[in-house]
């Protein structure tokens, strides 16, 4: 079994990741990247800042891929969180699987990022082209904390 959770500063390596999913007995090999793109609710956007307490987003990662791996049956999979200031076109997270069949390594990628996006303790700042920036609603650090309700997908 392969399970590799990642909290990282530095640019992601998809060689890596696909190192660590890598089998002879793999029929399907699956990438996912997630990137940073140019706009958000019609504002360009420079960049963004994730922030996060490391060690616990990497727990909540492990979790993530630990319980993919008991619904989906998928035996190796890989992903990493980037943390700090991120510029255009730059990748914010990775997602690798690999698995006999290509069905089931698109179900457990599929499910590996939708309970990121709703779980991983990673907040998300928004830097305008204008100067501005605004955390993204659902994804504010704690300290930080208005009076916001619900969670919105980051």
């Amino acid at each position: 079994m392969g399970l590799f959770a990642r909290i990282v500063r530095d640019p992601i390596q998809t060689d890596q990741l696909l190192g660590d999913v890598g089998e002879g007995g793999s029929g399907a090999v699956l990438l996912f990247l997630g990137t940073v793109r140019d706009h958000a609710d019609g504002r360009p956007v420079a960049r963004l800042r994730y922030e996060a307490y490391e060690p616990m987003a990497r727990d909540v990662l492990e979790e993530i891929l630990v319980e993919v791996q008991g619904r989906t049956g998928v035996e190796r999979l890989s992903a990493v969180h980037r943390v700090g200031e991120l510029v255009v076109g730059e990748i914010s997270v990775a997602i690798a699987v690999s698995s006999p069949h290509r069905a089931d390594a698109y179900e457990a990628s599929r499910l590996v990022i939708e309970e990121v996006k709703k779980r991983l303790p990673v907040w998300k700042k928004e830097l305008y082209s204008d100067g501005q920036e605004e955390w993204v609603a659902g994804t504010t650090p704690p300290e930080d904390r208005t009076s916001e309700a619900g969670s919105a997908a980051r």
